[in-house]
């Protein structure tokens, strides 16, 4: 079911009465239960229509509609109950506790004076179990790590019980541990909850695993939306990131530096080494070309060069600087 539909939305910013547009004319689909990562290069306008999209700024024209709703045209309070918002900034409060932090998400649904009822409690349990930190439900959010800060954020979120959840960057400040962790989170309780998860992020690999959809921002092409795969094979996914300094391999997903290649190999056998010994070669300066001299064969065990055996890569390497320093 669809939740959220933008109609020719344009976003940027105005000063002195100039508009400086970013994106423009964005007719945008989501759907219930997706995870939606926003990709793309720096100045594309993430975080701008990240904030547009959750009513913080006014967009330059066309609208942001969410179950039939103009989010431009609502109260704060009734923006609330449609849209969870977690930022990038580093949490920081004296003397809370993770369960009191969480319960701060029924804001909108408690009276002014925000009373704590057994309904918001059982919300509050659930949401803390759902991201692991039953035992840490008591603790001050002083004494958590970043990454558990970051659950709590999330748990917040959910407490909340919007329909759509909006993260900015959620996986910044993170360990690779920790990053992983948040990424497999939210796209188990998208779709184990049916709520929409939208997400800015620079962990390009993750996304293209995590996402059911990528909104891939450009800043000459506008927004590309698709399944991750269908971006890559594609070759939107390249051109946005295309770059002098690296390339983007569209076989495993993963971005290499691009480096100079003045000499030559050529390389057969196992896979799995062969992966990892074109990485090491190509930052020592080598391509891997067919019928090349000199002519690697890599073993279960071992990588051969003419009748010498080599048990490691390093000491390959060693083995061809050395000969090219005498050749």
């Amino acid at each position: 079911m669809t939740i959220l539909k933008t109609y020719s939305l344009t976003i940027g910013y105005t000063h002195r009465k100039i508009n400086s547009v970013i994106q423009s004319d964005l007719n945008l689909v989501v759907k219930s239960g997706e995870m939606v990562c926003l990709i793309g290069p720096n100045g594309s306008g993430k975080s701008t229509l990240l904030r547009t999209l959750a009513g913080l700024q006014q967009p330059l024209s066309g609208k942001s509609v969410i179950n039939g709703v103009d989010i431009q045209k609502i109260s704060n309070k009734e923006r609330a109950l449609l849209i969870s918002l977690v930022l990038t900034d580093r949490i920081d409060i004296e003397n809370a506790t993770v369960k009191s932090i969480v319960a701060m998400g029924r804001h909108p649904h408690t009276n002014w004076w925000g009373s704590v009822n057994k309904e918001t409690e059982t919300q509050v349990q659930k949401a803390i179990l759902m991201v692991h930190l039953e035992n840490k439900a008591d603790k001050l959010i002083s004494e958590l790590s970043d990454g558990e800060k970051q659950r709590v954020m999330i748990a917040k979120a959910f407490v909340q019980d919007t329909p759509i959840i909006i993260l900015d960057e959620p996986t910044a400040h993170l360990d690779l541990p920790n990053r992983v962790e948040i990424m497999l989170l939210l796209h188990k309780l998208a779709h184990e909850t049916g709520k929409t998860v939208i997400i800015s992020t620079h962990e390009l690999d993750m996304a293209l695993q995590a996402a059911d959809r990528v909104w891939l921002l450009t800043a000459e092409k506008g927004v590309e939306v698709g399944v991750p795969e269908d971006l890559v094979l594609n070759g939107r996914f390249n051109e946005a990131f295309r770059s002098d300094n690296y390339v983007f391999n569209p076989t495993n997903g993963n971005f290499s530096m691009n480096y100079k290649l003045d000499k030559q190999v050529s390389l057969q056998g196992d896979k799995t080494r062969m992966y990892w010994t074109l990485r090491a070669l190509a930052r020592a300066g080598y391509a891997a070309v067919e019928k090349a001299n000199p002519a690697i064969v890599i073993e279960n065990n071992c990588w051969m060069m003419g009748d010498n055996e080599y048990d490691s890569i390093e000491k390959l390497l060693s083995a061809l600087s050395h000969s090219v320093h005498h050749a």
